[in-house]
């Protein structure tokens, strides 16, 4: 079924109402930390149910579930960075970790910011040609390619205190693939981290802690748009309702993705992606499901 628009933002999320956007607000609190990619099962899972695509605008607003989740979970890292590194900055102490450290996540975060900003007019367009299931397959094929790669490739040996200010460049250059759906925020920047030899624990810690400034950025601009726009009381309530279900989807989420990397590996990521991206162009190709 096609998205709703308002004044050419996709709002279909608020036909839905509150049961669908419950279930829907599970997925996406479970696959936007996890590197599967939140993107392509929030187009997967209602094309299969029938249901209406929620649209990139409850996507990217449903975002700032992640922040809470990543925050509550990873609380001492990010209250010993801001607090480190304002006490740093008081110290005038810039060759300080934390403040270093927090340095460098602000200036990884800058390519996924500038690149945001120049493709928001086709990332959030109704029927936006990236959100087709095709490109959402070909994406989830080559991330499970790359992850592969990592894996077999990556030493495992680095922690996060042997990170520097070119580790977090390069996972947040990675960042920017995230943009395209299928691709995965997490699964990107995991993928880099491993290229970069850092600890499957590590990788994903550090990942985490470098997306918290541009997932709290998209899902404030969403708010904002969606303020803009005018949407309804209604479809506030909607939209918060998710946000409640997905941070706890995503709590668990991070749990059970840093146990899957501590005990096993990424190997069942890779699959899964694998199978998932040969499924939709078999989908799509065999015409199981409309494109």
């Amino acid at each position: 079924m096609a998205s709703a628009c308002t004044e050419g933002l996709d709002t279909g999320f608020v036909a839905l109402g509150y049961a669908k956007v419950a279930v829907l607000g599970v997925v996406q609190g479970l696959t936007e930390l996890l590197p599967i990619s939140s993107t392509a099962h929030m187009r997967i899972v209602p094309a299969l149910l029938g249901w209406q695509d929620p649209g990139s605008a409850f996507s990217a607003a449903m975002q700032l579930a992640a922040v809470a989740a990543v925050i509550s979970y990873f609380w001492s890292d990010v209250r010993g960075l801001a607090f480190g590194s304002i006490r740093a900055a008081i110290r005038r102490d810039f060759g300080d970790w934390n403040f270093r450290f927090a340095s460098w996540l602000v200036l990884g975060t800058l390519p996924i910011v500038a690149a945001g900003l120049l493709l928001a007019p086709v990332l959030n367009a109704c029927g936006s040609p990236l959100r087709t299931l095709t490109v959402i397959g070909v994406s989830c094929i080559t991330m499970s390619a790359l992850l592969a790669l990592a894996e077999i490739y990556s030493r495992h040996k680095r922690t996060l205190h042997h990170a520097t200010l070119r580790d977090a460049l390069i996972i947040g250059l990675a960042q920017v693939g995230a943009l395209i759906p299928g691709i995965s925020r997490s699964g990107s920047t995991l993928t880099a981290a491993l290229f970069l030899d850092f600890r499957r624990e590590e990788a994903a810690r550090f990942a985490f802690l470098l997306g918290l400034p541009a997932i709290t950025a998209a899902g404030i601009k969403e708010l904002w748009e969606l303020h803009y726009v005018s949407l309804d009381a209604h479809g506030w309530s909607i939209l918060l309702f998710g946000l409640v279900i997905a941070s706890i989807s995503a709590f668990a989420a991070i749990w059970g993705l840093l146990r899957i990397l501590e005990r096993f590996s990424a190997w069942p990521f890779v699959v899964y992606r694998g199978a998932m991206g040969v499924f939709l162009l078999v989908a799509v190709y065999l015409g199981w499901l409309a494109n």
